[in-house]
């Protein structure tokens, strides 16, 4: 490896780290300003312990020696002074990524949650379902020998369409369903109560930080500095403009007003959906991709609303939805030649449905079988009284300076008892 394509991936990998404070301001401001410090702290707290869990157990797991396409067999707690400079750059850019695949449950099921039931919920994701999930496709990556049976079979992800976000929101997706929907939001008919977000611009200043970051979470993905990033960045932009116009134009045409979080999370949408095909698609086509992306967004934000499940940020949809869409659109759309899978178009469409199969199973199924367990033990949900009075004061015994004030003006006030 080149000195030019070490100085890429490590410029890449901050620019996928500068998406955790993407993810931070846009739950932080998509959620009651009661819950922000917990929102906040949750997205720093995750990608500690999942980096270091990464580098125990994870990394090892996902890209070390396979085991009949499996699992990894060894690199764990792998000293990087020792190892030398490629494969320390390769897990730098890798452990931003299991840092992204585990702090989307963070948005799903903020201002509902206790603090030490999430780190427990991280840990999972980051040490078992996240790097087995991931050696499936990008065994191999790092060097080890042997690939994961999926790729073998001929999938394609390019940057994670699947491997990250869907991962990220089937396991969200039970979560959610175990802990249930917050206080006041389906508790009249018909639909949903609105739960209204506390500062709107603080959460459009995280999508731009996430799109940002995604320049480096695709264009990093090509593993060197070479003449294909240019037009994996075009792409990835592109598609994620897109999708924020077809959402934001979708909701539009329903409710003759612009919806800011549908339109942000538009652009989400397309950025996931093209993650996995960037590299092997036109950029007409990956306006395609994004404009459908968006328009997935808006149609699961829907479904999930029929279903009575409390989604706070939307991430369903972005990382679920769009990432299942992406994954999809690979198949269909992908290059062949570049794919260089050897299959046909039908075939290569039919392996990429059989992994979004396979991963919702894994990922959906031991994600729900350990959430539940954990949960009859360490009861992850707050009380009543504590989700009311909010998870600052509840988990943190912190307030914001506008709400020590809020309460001084009450009659009988003088501050949280």
């Amino acid at each position: 490896m080149e000195e030019i394509d070490y100085l890429w991936i490590l410029f890449a990998s901050a620019l996928v780290f500068l998406m955790q404070g993407g993810f931070l301001c846009l739950e932080s401001g998509m959620t009651r300003s009661k819950n922000s410090i917990n929102v906040a702290i949750k997205n720093l707290a995750d990608f500690c312990l999942s980096t270091l869990v990464f580098w125990l157990v994870g990394f090892g797991l996902m890209f070390g020696a396979s085991y009949y396409g499996w699992v990894g067999s060894d690199l764990f707690a792998v000293d990087f002074t020792i190892a030398g400079p490629s494969i320390a750059a390769f897990f730098l850019f890798q452990v931003m990524f299991c840092g992204a695949a585990v702090t989307i449950l963070s948005g799903i099921v903020a201002e509902r949650m206790k603090f030490g039931a999430y780190l427990f919920v991280a840990l999972v994701v980051a040490a078992l379902l996240y790097p087995v999930a991931g050696h499936w496709s990008w065994a191999g990556l790092g060097g080890s020998g042997g690939t994961g049976w999926l790729a073998q079979m001929g999938f394609v992800d390019f940057a994670g369409s699947t491997v990250v976000h869907s991962v990220g929101g089937w396991a969200g997706l039970a979560l959610v369903l175990i802990i249930g929907p917050r206080l006041g939001r389906f508790d009249r008919s018909p639909g949903a109560q609105p739960i209204r977000a506390s500062n709107m611009p603080t959460a459009t200043l995280g999508a731009i930080l996430l799109f940002i970051g995604w320049l480096g979470f695709n264009g990093g993905s090509a593993s060197a500095f070479n003449s294909t990033v240019p037009a994996i960045l075009v792409n990835t932009v592109i598609a994620g403009c897109v999708g924020a116009i077809s959402a934001g134009a979708l909701r539009y045409a329903v409710n003759q007003r612009l919806d800011v979080d549908q339109f942000i999370n538009g652009a989400l949408g397309g950025l996931v959906a093209v993650t996995a095909n960037c590299f092997a698609v036109s950029t007409g086509t990956a306006a395609l991709i994004g404009l459908v992306g968006g328009m997935i967004v808006v149609f699961v934000s829907q479904v999930l609303v029929t279903l009575k499940i409390d989604d706070a940020v939307g991430a369903i949809p972005v990382h679920l939805g769009a990432g299942i869409w992406g994954t999809i659109a690979t198949g269909l759309y992908g290059d062949l030649e570049i794919l260089g899978t050897g299959l046909s178009r039908f075939e290569q469409i039919a392996v990429q449905g059989l992994g979004v199969i396979v991963y919702g199973v894994w990922t959906f199924g031991v994600a729900y079988i350990v959430f539940a367990a954990g949960n009859a033990v360490l009861k992850f949900r707050v009380n009543a009284d504590e989700e009311i009075a909010g998870l600052n004061i509840s988990e943190h015994g912190l307030q914001h300076e506008s709400e020590l004030h809020a309460l001084k003006m009450l009659p009988g006030g003088g501050g949280a008892k």
